[in-house]
């Protein structure tokens, strides 16, 4: 049924339902085809470089020439499946997220882990499956669209043919102009129908291939993940196990026996007075009035470990400010995040925990004039924490020590801590969560 116009308000027109879903068919017809058809210019590329950087490689190896001419043909490979893979996304097939190359060696060390990335060699074989595969689509495409059409067309052709020449209808036994020009008619117009169909199976072997290859390693770095996720689990479990521990062990050691004192003392205190020894009674008081506060300077220690108030009443960057005004050292801020911004409170409590275990770490061992403080949120939403220092330098992450607690808290929330702390002077600690 013929899609009818009707006006809209404004004067406007719209189109009746039907119609858009033809459009958007053919729309997609011709956006798979216009995939067919680049793929194979592509294909004849990646088998260029599949032939000729295998062989020359291969035959280099001996005298290890062999290893860079290998790792550039990966590299090669790899942009080629990149490109592929963004090709089926913008048509909307999507494939799996394999897992990046990534690694900051350099030299030979660089080549060697081109070699052992097996992603780029899944995508180097790739260069060579598509290659027939993108012969066979792109044929058939063509002659798909190019038959049909011509074949509609025939009635405009057809009489600038030789007069001996037999049509399809005469082959079938029917003959005469009228049915030939009838039966090649139709057959056109089947085949420009099933086009969109036929196009869209060529491009689901298109598909199905890039899956195998270009997201081969996609359950590898899903199963990765889990174990990663698996580990850095357990790990916050034994942080926050630890801490606890810690917590009591100080509060046992520390305020608890300097109430034990003070009640002491308070009891003495009040026999004395009861003896009308003044003098007595109001040294003994004197000395629980400084164990309160001994005990009240150690609590609040000890509530470092703990999340303050003022990180869940007013946020990160009030109690990062508060944190920096209670250091021995001199600290600058750069916070990033405004008065009223709030984070998720696993991720505000891991970057609380690191400036102050940071700081305090800088006030015990840095012997620093300065120490600067910087956070922000980076464009995909990742917290980035950084602490430097003027400071003597030579920190590490070692067990036992506090930025060690702070790798397993980070862990725990998929964050990770570099400490870069070079002997001839200076710290950087850098959280990413």
């Amino acid at each position: 049924m013929t899609p009818v116009e009707e006006p809209a308000q404004g004067g406007a027109r719209r189109t009746a339902p039907g119609g858009g879903a033809r459009v958007s068919l053919l729309g997609r017809a011709f956006r798979e085809t216009g995939y067919l058809l680049l793929s194979l210019p592509l294909a004849i590329a990646g088998f260029v470089v599949f032939v000729a950087g295998v062989s020359v490689g291969a035959g280099l190896l001996v005298t290890l020439l062999g290893l860079p001419v290998l790792a550039v043909t990966l590299t090669a490979s790899h942009g080629l499946g990149n490109l592929d893979r963004r090709r089926l996304a913008a048509i909307g097939y999507p494939v799996p997220l394999t897992r990046p190359y990534r690694t900051s060696e350099r030299g030979v060390r660089r080549i060697l882990a081109r070699l052992a990335h097996g992603q780029s060699w899944l995508d180097l074989l790739y260069g060579l499956l598509r290659f027939p595969v993108s012969i066979a689509t792109f044929v058939i495409a063509v002659v798909w669209w190019i038959g049909g059409a011509g074949s509609v067309l025939y009635i405009v052709w057809e009489r600038f043919l030789p007069e001996n020449d037999s049509g399809l209808a005469d082959l079938l036994g029917y003959p005469g102009r009228a049915a030939d020009i009838a039966l090649t008619t139709v057959l056109g117009l089947l085949l420009l129908v099933s086009a969109p169909w036929v196009v869209r199976g060529l491009v689901a072997v298109h598909r199905g291939l890039a899956r195998i290859t270009l997201g081969g390693t996609s359950t590898t770095a899903l199963r990765e993940q889990i174990q990663s996720l698996t580990q850095s689990r357990a790990a916050a479990v034994d942080a926050e196990a630890d801490t606890l521990r810690r917590i009591e062990r100080d509060i046992h050691d520390g305020p608890q026996q300097r109430l034990v004192r003070m009640s002491m003392d308070l009891r003495a205190a009040q026999r004395r007075l009861g003896q009308d020894d003044a003098d007595a009674a109001g040294t003994l008081i004197g000395e629980a009035i400084e164990q309160v506060q001994s005990s009240l300077e150690e609590l609040r220690a000890l509530s470092r470990g703990i999340a303050p108030p003022v990180l869940a009443d007013r946020g990160l960057r009030a109690a990062i400010a508060a944190v920096a005004g209670r250091s021995p050292i001199p600290v600058e801020l750069d916070v990033s995040l405004t008065a009223d911004q709030r984070l998720a409170a696993a991720r505000e409590s891991a970057a609380y925990f690191v400036v102050t275990e940071a700081l305090a770490n800088a006030a015990k061992h840095s012997g620093a004039g300065l120490v600067r403080v910087s956070v922000s949120l980076t464009d995909d939403d990742t917290l980035v924490v950084r602490i430097s220092d003027d400071g003597v330098g030579g920190a590490h992450v070692g067990k036992g020590h506090g930025l060690a607690g702070l790798t397993d808290r980070l862990a725990g929330i998929d964050g990770t801590l570099q400490v870069i702390s070079p002997e001839d002077g200076g710290t950087q600690v850098v959280a990413t969560i």
